[in-house]
């Protein structure tokens, strides 16, 4: 943020800091306001896993099966506070349903607890979790994004259930704020036009996203939307910073 605002000191900007600017009371910044946005990159949405043993089939069903079991439907999350911890407190409070939220130095533990049963359900990234689906090992009942994911076109979405829905992890380009606007054009304009390439969408649907192109205006939009989003589920979820 003090760097010359030349446009040659550029920051990868991740849903993290959107989390980060609500978990977080004392920050000698302000992260909607301190960093120009450029331009987005790619989304990366996640897929409601449920062990074999979670006889159900449906998000209706699992929302219901919620219910009837609630605070004992185990959550697995790769650590407080990421966006596989947040995506489940969101589905909680959309849903109005209860999971006890064990978290993991990782992901890696976590689908290993999953896949022995020791945890019920984990919202897990959806390029590594689609090897645990079409093997049958992990259930896919759900993803998180808005649209259904080319890789897991038979998984419906979270919103088809619960309208307004969508968690996804995204990245995008920044910049110190007082850099010209010219110059923060022209990287937007570049920045599109990469995204535009048909071999870089490709390369980006094999990571399970889709490409976030658009004006700094848009993703601008996107930080802010997306910082109020996480504040509310924050405070919902009562998470400290750890």
């Amino acid at each position: 943020m003090n760097s010359p605002p030349d446009g040659y000191t550029l920051l990868l900007i991740s849903a993290a800091n959107a989390i980060n600017a609500s978990m977080f009371d004392k920050l000698n910044f302000y992260f909607v306001t301190d960093i120009s946005a450029v331009a987005g990159l790619i989304s990366v949405p996640s897929v409601i896993l449920l062990h074999p043993s979670v006889q159900v089939k449906t998000v209706p069903e699992f929302i219901t099966y919620a219910k009837q079991n609630a605070g004992r439907l185990s959550m697995a999350s790769g650590g407080t506070a990421t966006t596989t911890h947040l995506a489940g407190e969101l589905l909680k409070m959309m849903a109005d349903i209860d999971m006890i939220h064990v978290p993991y130095r990782g992901t890696g533990p976590a689908i290993t607890d999953l896949l022995g049963g020791q945890v019920q359900v984990m919202f897990g990234s959806a390029p590594s979790s689609v090897q645990y689906i079409k093997t049958g090992q992990l259930r896919g009942l759900a993803v998180t994004s808005s649209k259904r994911l080319e890789t897991l076109p038979d998984i419906p979405t979270v919103g088809e259930t619960v309208p307004g829905y969508e968690a996804s992890q995204w990245y995008g380009i920044g910049v110190p704020k007082a850099t010209p606007a010219p110059v923060v054009e022209l990287l937007n304009k570049e920045i599109n036009a990469f995204l535009a390439d048909p071999k870089i969408k490709e390369k980006l649907v094999g990571l399970g996203g889709t490409e976030l192109p658009g004006s700094p205006a848009d993703f601008r939009k996107l930080i802010a939307d997306e910082t109020e989003k996480w504040r509310k589920v924050v405070k919902f979820a009562n998470v400290k910073p750890h």
